[in-house]
């Protein structure tokens, strides 16, 4: 059970923007999704949540093909936190993490306001370290304090799968090592689309290396993230060492040599 991609395609305006993605996400595993900018990194995701269709191909979760669930059924077993997801009305982090409830209301406009869900919703602020920022309003939040309760508004779905788009864009190192690090602590089948591949090394149990809409390689991060694929993907020399604690690669990059002048 967990994820499973089945040649996946999606085209737009004639161009090919992913071609024939397959692989299988264990239940409970954190999936790093890499690739340079345009590799189709954000349509996978979009595709894997329901939100845009596939031109060819399937996306099922737990043995569901995520195409055949109703919408309210997606939105409440897949959250996805996308780019600059943010409220436009001024509200409060707890009124934020609420609005993950909204699949759950039992009737079209019904309340998600009541006892049960601000419990969840506390329980999820809880889960990513913000319990004290319930009563502080969003516009108030640092970013990296903004993007864990984002995390935890999809928390609050209660949902089986986790997306993740560029979680850590434009927090500082510790923002960073402190979020990625409560996505692993959440328990959820997560997939996380990242540029820092010492990030996607450290926090995932496996790679999927987008180029050009295809999958070039899949893997541990050990298997995937190697001097000659990262050289082929990506363009740039370097070496592989290995964390002195974690035992994951850390990869160096060589600065690039300028040609002698006369």
């Amino acid at each position: 059970m967990g994820v499973d991609l089945e040649k996946l395609s999606f085209t737009i305006d004639g161009t090919t923007i992913l071609r024939e993605i397959s692989a299988s996400l264990p239940t409970g595993s954190v999936t790093g999704l890499l690739g340079p900018n345009g590799a189709g990194k954000s349509t996978l995701l979009r595709l894997v949540a329901g939100i845009d269709t596939a031109d060819a191909g399937t996306a099922a979760l737990d043995g569901v093909s995520i195409g055949s669930l109703p919408r309210r059924e997606a939105a409440r077993r897949i959250a996805l936190l996308e780019q600059n997801a943010a409220p436009s009305v001024e509200l409060t982090v707890l009124d934020v993490v609420l609005l993950g409830r909204i699949p759950h209301r039992t009737r079209l406009m019904g309340s998600f306001s009541g006892d049960d869900d601000r419990a969840i919703a506390y329980d999820a602020l809880a889960a990513v370290g913000a319990a004290a920022l319930a009563d502080r309003f969003w516009q108030t939040l640092s970013g990296g304090q903004q993007q864990r309760v984002q995390i935890a508004r999809a928390m609050a779905q209660q949902p089986s799968l986790l997306l993740l788009d560029e979680p850590t864009n434009h927090l500082d190192v510790s923002a960073q090592l402190s979020l990625l690090g409560q996505v692993r602590e959440l328990g959820v089948t997560a997939i996380m689309a990242l540029h820092d591949l010492n990030l996607a090394a450290a926090y995932c149990d496996q790679i999927l290396l987008l180029d050009g809409g295809a999958l070039v390689a899949s893997g541990t991060p050990t298997e995937v993230l190697t001097p000659e694929i990262i050289g082929a993907v990506y363009g740039v020399d370097c070496f592989i060492l290995e964390h002195p604690r974690g035992g994951h690669p850390v990869i160096v990059y060589s600065a690039a040599v300028s040609a002698p002048t006369a």
